[in-house]
This record gives structure tokens, C-alpha cells and sequence, in this order.
């Protein structure tokens, strides 16, 4: 009986410790994602424009369009859209676009373009199926069969934070706002 105990101890601790390094952890650094916030005076995400909001959520619009976005909003100075990417077999990622448009100055013919882009990253999931067969007298038997049932499973979603690439964004737009007011020959 002692010597049962003796190896049911050791086995037990094992087994604790074991439990308790599975626990997920809580890093310093994600508790407190929110100090990252530094709410500085930089233009990352804004960019003023020589044009009234109109004319600016019209050219945020446009840009996206010709870069293969699907527009799900364009109205009242906000600009909504998204494309889809498959960077890898069984890597799936969508970036959607929110641009607000705020007529700025005296008579509303400036506009600030406030502009923050998502990327959501999903992964290909794969769930085996099985079947279960009734027999009255012999009860529910389950039969494993080769089907799988795919989904898709969003492992990440984030801001994009580079500034170069709002950049480019902001530049397309400039050029689309200049297309748009050459006047028709």
C-alpha cells in the first residue's frame, strides 16, 4: 500500500505540472495592446485634399475600383470596400477599406480623407464527418467515412499600420481627383 502511494505522488505532480503549462499565458506586452496608442499628430491615415468631401470620397472611390476592390458603400463622405487575396493554397486574406471624407475651411472646399485599411487573415479547415447508422436492434453504430467538410477560420485581424502603403493609396487618389477635374475635350 505504501509503495502505491510512493508512485501515485510522483505521478500526480507530473500530471499538474504538465496541466499547468498548457494554460494559455498573458503576455505584459498583449495585456496592454493600448499603450501602444501614442494618438500623435502624424498624417498616416489622413491626408488633405484641394477638393470639397464630395469630390474626395468620389477619387477614394475610384481608386479603389481600379485597383480590383468591390465598393460595398459609397455614400454620405464614407467609402467602403474590399478585395480578396490567396497569398498560399490554404491561406485566405481580405483587406477592406473605410475612407471618410470631412469638408474642411470656411466654405467646405477642402476635405480631410481619413482612411484605415483591415487585413483579415483566415486558414482552410478541414472536419472529418462521419455517419451514424440506426439499427433498432442492435443500437446507433458509427461509421467513419473519407468526406470532409472545409471551412474557413479566422486566425487574425489587424490594421495595417505602414505608412507607404497608405501612401500609395493617397497618391492614387491625388491622381484620380486630378483626372476627374481635366475638363472633357
Amino acid at each position: 500500500m505504501h509503495r502505491t502511494r510512493f508512485l501515485i505522488l510522483p505521478a500526480l505532480v507530473c500530471a499538474l505540472l504538465a496541466g499547468c503549462t498548457g494554460m494559455p499565458r498573458t503576455t505584459e506586452k498583449s495585456r496592454k495592446v493600448y499603450q501602444g496608442e501614442s494618438f500623435a499628430a502624424e498624417e498616416t491615415f489622413s491626408r488633405l485634399f484641394d477638393a470639397n468631401a464630395e469630390a474626395t470620397c468620389e477619387a477614394a472611390r475610384r481608386a479603389l475600383l481600379s485597383q480590383g476592390y468591390v465598393i460595398s458603400k459609397a455614400d454620405g463622405g464614407l467609402v467602403r470596400g474590399s478585395k480578396h487575396f490567396q497569398p498560399e493554397g490554404e491561406v485566405h486574406v481580405e483587406i477592406t477599406f473605410n475612407v471618410v471624407c470631412v469638408g474642411d475651411g470656411p466654405r467646405q472646399q477642402v476635405a480631410t480623407a481619413y482612411v484605415s485599411a483591415q487585413q483579415d487573415r483566415y486558414v482552410l479547415k478541414k472536419n472529418p464527418q462521419a455517419a451514424s447508422l440506426g439499427v433498432s436492434a442492435l443500437g446507433s453504430i458509427s461509421v467513419p467515412l473519407s468526406s470532409t467538410e472545409d471551412s474557413l477560420v479566422k486566425v487574425a485581424a489587424e490594421t495595417i499600420p505602414a505608412g507607404e502603403f497608405y501612401d500609395r493609396f493617397f497618391t492614387l487618389m491625388q491622381r484620380m481627383l486630378r483626372e476627374n477635374a481635366l475638363p472633357e475635350r
